[in-house]
């Protein structure tokens, strides 16, 4: 039993635990906790964004467009990718920014279907006081961690978020001729087609001759270590290929079926395919490329 304060997560565990103490609760402990801090920040922050008249979507689109500032403004289909929005709903954003005087449109002389935002001189200068408050709010919110303790939290949490939105690296990375799913969705795919629950990263496909043919993998083989360390998340992968440089080899353990184990070994020297870099998202789903 846990020592010390609890929290409002710790009274609805012990509650869900009287009813059901056949379940591992464990998933619910930090996601409850995140939707509970999500949700205390939010109020926090819409209190700071109020005093300079902004709500949370015209902050965004206000950091957006000073973050991609060009002479000519930012293009309004680049910024529904940056927002990840709808023509629509960005649209309604941008035309709010440009009633206050924050933004301007013209028309894209490229491509007659979209058009230019650009900040105004007043958008620029409400950038410049809105943000250092945003900053000092949020610095407030995680006044309880240090340094060290904020470093580790912004780790998980990178590591959490690359497995739903895909993933960036350098062009150096050696290309292995995988592209793999998530662990998170492994699970969900294994389970839809009957096969054990594995944790791991689902080979969806094998480019031909590549390292990871050569060494035998196949699609829908999952990779459950890399060089014998568990292998949930990309980032594992990532650092056992930067480790197995120095070697010029890389062992990945794989399920193949039900509970088939077996291990691939791949060359990690310098080879002519070693040029493409990861890739992220496919098709809304978090998919890597390596």
């Amino acid at each position: 039993m846990m020592r010390g304060p609890h929290d409002s997560v710790d009274r609805l565990l012990a509650g869900w635990a009287a009813v059901r103490p056949d379940l591992d609760l464990s998933p619910v402990a930090v996601v409850a906790r995140l939707g509970r801090l999500r949700q205390i920040f939010d109020t926090e922050l819409a209190a700071t964004y109020s005093e300079f008249d902004l709500n949370g979507a015209d902050f965004y689109a206000l950091v957006t467009l000073r973050r991609l500032d060009r002479p000519g403004g930012v293009s309004q289909r680049r910024l529904m990718r940056e927002l990840n929005l709808s023509s629509g709903t960005v649209s309604v954003r941008v035309e709010r920014l440009a009633e206050r005087g924050l933004v301007t449109r013209s028309p894209d002389t490229t491509d007659r279907r979209n058009s230019l935002v650009r900040l105004t001189d007043a958008g620029r200068s409400l950038f410049e006081r809105v943000t250092p408050a945003h900053v000092a709010t949020e610095n407030r919110l995680l006044a309880a961690l240090d340094e060290e303790e904020r470093d580790a939290l912004a780790t998980l949490l990178r590591r959490l978020l690359i497995s739903f939105e895909g993933w960036t690296t350098d062009e150096t990375f050696p290309h292995l001729g995988l592209t793999l799913a998530p662990a998170h969705v492994t699970v969900k795919i294994r389970r839809s087609v009957g096969l054990p629950e594995t944790i791991g990263l689902l080979v969806r496909v094998v480019e031909p001759e590549s390292r990871a043919d050569r060494a035998g993998l196949r699609t829908g083989d999952v990779l459950v270590r890399a060089d014998g360390r568990p292998l949930r998340s990309v980032t594992t992968l990532y650092t056992a290929v930067s480790r197995g440089r120095d070697s010029g080899k890389l062992t990945l353990s794989a399920v193949r079926g039900a509970d088939a184990e077996f291990d691939a070994v791949l060359d990690l020297h310098p080879g002519s395919t070693d040029e493409r870099p990861p890739g992220r998202a496919i098709g809304g789903e978090a998919t890597y490329l390596v």
